[in-house]
């Protein structure tokens, strides 16, 4: 199918899209979320090809684990749409409403956006999560996946569709772009005339090509070198578990924690510890020099390993005098997605909060809770690391715009 069809198809199921209750869109959800369910062999089978091909094409541990489903991750993509369900839909929600001099009483509503594409790498479950919430908010979806997950990505979405329909909804309501070549990708990049906005997620490069190649308006959702800061203050066993969580819980998400940043003070000492611990995961440490000279078996770190984002089972390590230090190096560094600081000192946690520049600040907690669902806005569409229109985790009332609504009684302007 040529993208100006499926961008035509899009427009118009937006139209009608529009015009859904809330009764209607979770009728829909809950059909899509008991065909996934239904479907979840095919869709596992699928994948089974998709990871296959992964492995024999030399792809990381860490990509190939954002690419494996799994019947826990089949679930977790029904169960998202079934949260999304028990969300408030905030369109129609009325903003404001003030009366003018003139008689004319002014107000703002939440609307849907329109048509919203996706361009995606090799995470199936974000073909789910985003139709969800686009669904939710009115909007149509065009899906541009990756060839990595191209079986994947078609299960899905042909469940998606037979849910949909099932109940007598649009199944163009969310439409999957075939083709994987590069030339179609930039092509959609070009379709103001369908295409409201577009999100990119996936890697750096990705990201970075969308933002300079489309000249429809982007949401950019960032990829995450996450920091956490041990301060001289921090519970040890508190920093250990963290560290660990936040690292080694899933390694190939953006919000896994790949740089780390100690208070000399107690560097000598909590080293062995953290060594200690990474070494149950195999994690490679990647110091500088004074760290390396502490610990034995630490790696020594270049420029570039403090501002990479390894998705590996691997840890840049930066030994810092003061708080005002650590807080210089990681908003020199980061990327703009989630930091910690782990401390038992008030003030540094005030600090920590007010002078970082991040989408997600933690004091005390890890990194990894930066996600829709955790935030409790059930699927997220991605997680904006840029400061325009939504920042952090995107639900649903990120997908949606304003409009103005005016009632008169025969007001003319003089």
């Amino acid at each position: 199918m040529k993208l100006t069809e499926i961008g035509s198809n899009a427009k118009e199921t937006a139209a009608m899209l529009n015009t859904l209750g809330p009764l209607q869109k979770n009728q829909g959800l809950q059909a899509v979320a008991k065909s996934l369910l239904d479907g979840e062999q095919e869709i596992l089978d699928a994948n089974e090809q998709d990871v296959a091909k992964a492995v024999a094409d030399g792809m990381s541990p860490g990509l190939v684990d954002r690419l494996k489903l799994t019947p826990a991750r089949v679930k977790a993509m029904a169960d998202g749409l079934l949260q999304v369900v028990a969300l408030d839909d905030p369109v129609g929600e009325v903003l404001s409403m003030k009366n003018r001099p003139n008689g004319l009483v002014i107000g703002q509503k939440r609307v849907p956006i329109g048509v919203i594409g996706i361009i995606y790498e090799a995470r199936p479950n974000v073909t789910a999560d985003a139709f969800g919430l686009c669904f939710k908010t009115g909007n149509a979806v065009i899906l541009k996946g990756g060839s990595d997950a191209l079986q994947s990505n078609l299960a899905i979405v042909s469940r998606i569709q037979k849910g949909l329909t099932s109940v007598g909804l649009p199944a163009n309501a969310v439409q999957l772009i075939e083709d994987t070549n590069r030339e179609t990708t930039r092509e959609l990049m070009r379709m103001n005339d369908y295409v409201d906005v577009l999100i990119p997620r996936g890697g750096a490069g990705l990201i970075k090509t969308v933002v300079e190649n489309s000249t429809i308006p982007v949401i950019e959702t960032g990829t995450g070198n996450c920091h956490i800061f041990v301060d001289e203050s921090a519970d040890f066993d508190m920093a250990l578990d963290i560290i660990y969580n936040a690292k080694t819980q899933r390694i190939g998400v953006c919000n896994a924690c790949e740089s780390l940043v100690v208070h000399r003070a107690i560097a000598k000492e909590f080293l062995p510890l953290l060594k200690k611990r990474l070494d149950e995961k195999e994690v490679e440490i990647r110091g500088d020099e004074e760290s390396c000279a502490l610990v034995e078996g630490l790696v020594p770190a270049t420029e570039e390993d403090w501002g990479r984002e390894y998705l590996d089972y691997i840890l840049s390590l930066k030994l810092v005098d003061s708080i005002e230090e650590a807080i210089h190096h990681i908003n020199h560094y980061n990327t703009g997605h989630s930091e910690a600081i782990i401390t038992s000192d008030y003030n540094h946690a005030q600090k920590f909060l007010n002078e970082i520049d991040a989408a997600a600040v933690y004091v005390n907690a890890s990194t990894r809770f930066t996600d829709g669902e955790e935030f409790g806005f059930g699927a997220e569409i991605g997680i904006s690391t840029q400061k325009l229109h939504a920042r952090g985790p995107m639900g649903l009332k990120e997908l949606t715009s304003t409009k103005y609504i005016i009632y008169g009684s025969g007001q003319v302007r003089p």
